[in-house]
């Protein structure tokens, strides 16, 4: 074996694993989304809604307070993984992030409009971003490899069968 293909094969190994770290950053994202939209129904259910005369301060009851708080790190988690989707150069895993990135950058805003007046279109705005934000990270989820070897195993499998047929 010659020493071209053992830094081809060390590349692609590497490549690999980076790809199964950029699924387990997604599936972390679609757990933090699960939760925040727990806590969200949670407030909406038992908290004291704004109205258009009162507003609510973010830190008014514990369950706001940690659906801000949460909602800060969500942000902080997307932008971690549009980065390393960049670094890895997959353009699936870049696009999604992206857009998941938007998604809850904008039921941010919605969230600090329905705690200024209490609009609807606020929660509705809420609801479709995280819809939107959910949905790009279970797709990356589904689409990129569960382990290394699995990803790798494809391009192995493909050389083999051509070495095979030049026998």
């Amino acid at each position: 074996m010659s020493e071209t293909h053992t830094t081809a094969r060390a590349t692609g190994q590497a490549q690999a694993s980076r790809l199964v770290r950029l699924r387990l950053s997604s599936l972390g994202a679609v757990i933090m989304l699960i939760v925040q939209f727990v806590l969200g129904i949670v407030y909406n259910l038992y908290g004291t809604a704004p109205t258009s005369t009162k507003s609510v301060g973010l830190f008014s009851s514990p369950d706001l307070a940690l659906h801000v708080i949460l909602g800060i790190l969500l942000v902080i988690a997307a932008l971690g993984q549009l980065i390393r989707a960049i670094a890895v150069r997959h353009p699936l895993s870049v696009w999604m992030s992206a857009v998941g990135l938007v998604a809850i950058v904008a039921a941010g805003f919605a969230g600090l409009g329905f705690a200024g007046n209490g609009a609807s279109g606020a929660s509705l705005g809420m609801s479709l971003a995280f819809a939107v934000a959910l949905a790009c990270y279970v797709v990356l989820v589904f689409a990129l490899p569960s382990s290394a070897s699995a990803s790798a195993s494809p391009a192995s499998a493909s050389s083999a069968s051509s070495a095979g047929s030049t026998t």
